[in-house]
């Protein structure tokens, strides 16, 4: 029977569903962390009876037809870009963008990665750095007797000394937009790629282009709404138990139809 089948792939996108709520869940204290939510369409249906045909018995149009759909597929796990509210870490290199955008950096392979993750660290040459050491776009070294680290809303970075009224200004952090922004690939470490379907990236100061600023001393929390996510796992839970209910039931037919003499 058809409704196994049907029922499987239910089953399956019901799987994938819980899937995604699951790493929703795990990254709730994710930095900059956007949720993700799992898409589905329905597959090829089986015409019977096409619809607008014309019957044999009489020659009137069919309204409707007969159509079989053959179940679900996923299409997607598309990407909520919602921003996450702001929490207040007082960090010299703590940076949040309050806005659309993404810090650039340089992986060891050369290739650029995006990120909202502004919890920023110094290397030991005073780069500024991710967690995992890559470097920010544009570099900009911090002097190791600097005493003080300003960051204004444009992305201009100064750097204040003893014995000087007058901060120096260090360089300047930029923001990249894209057309897309679903459509960049997620790597892991709050980093993403660009690809064909996101375009490529309008490198701009923070606060142009649409774009957003920089607030020092903030970071982005996660846009995980925890009350949403868990409705959606009981949703999912019902849609995947209703679904072998189905199973069950077609296995009770063949089996009834076997015992037939």
């Amino acid at each position: 029977m058809r409704a196994l089948q049907i029922a499987a792939t239910g089953m399956s996108a019901q799987q994938m569903r819980v899937e995604v709520i699951s790493n929703n869940l795990a990254n709730m204290s994710t930095t900059g962390y956007n949720a993700r939510r799992a898409e589905f369409a329905d597959l090829m249906y089986q015409q019977a009876t096409r619809p607008g045909t014309i019957t044999a018995n009489d020659g009137t149009i069919v309204p409707a037809g007969v159509q079989i759909g053959l179940g679900v597929r996923p299409t997607a796990v598309s990407i909520n870009l919602a921003q996450g509210s702001l929490t207040q870490t007082s960090g010299d290199l703590d940076m949040a963008i309050d806005g659309y955008g993404f810090f650039e950096v340089t992986l060891p392979s050369g290739a650029s990665a995006y990120t909202r993750d502004g919890g920023f660290k110094r290397s030991a040459d005073g780069q500024i750095v991710t967690s995992d050491g890559y470097p920010l776009v544009p570099g900009i070294t911090l002097p190791s007797d600097a005493t003080t680290i300003s960051i204004n809303a444009a992305g201009e970075v100064y750097a204040y000394f003893n014995n000087q009224v007058q901060p120096q200004l260090l360089g300047q952090i930029t923001l990249a937009g894209f057309t897309n922004e679903k459509g960049l690939e997620a790597i892991g470490s709050n980093l993403f790629l660009e690809t064909e379907a996101s375009g490529a990236p309008t490198v701009v100061v923070p606060g142009t282009s649409g774009l957003g600023v920089i607030k020092q001393g903030y970071l982005e929390e996660s846009s995980v709404d925890a009350v949403r996510e868990i409705t959606e796992l009981i949703k999912a839970q019902r849609g995947y138990e209703m679904n072998a209910k189905v199973i069950t039931a077609v296995d009770e037919m063949l089996q009834a139809t076997t015992q037939v003499r």
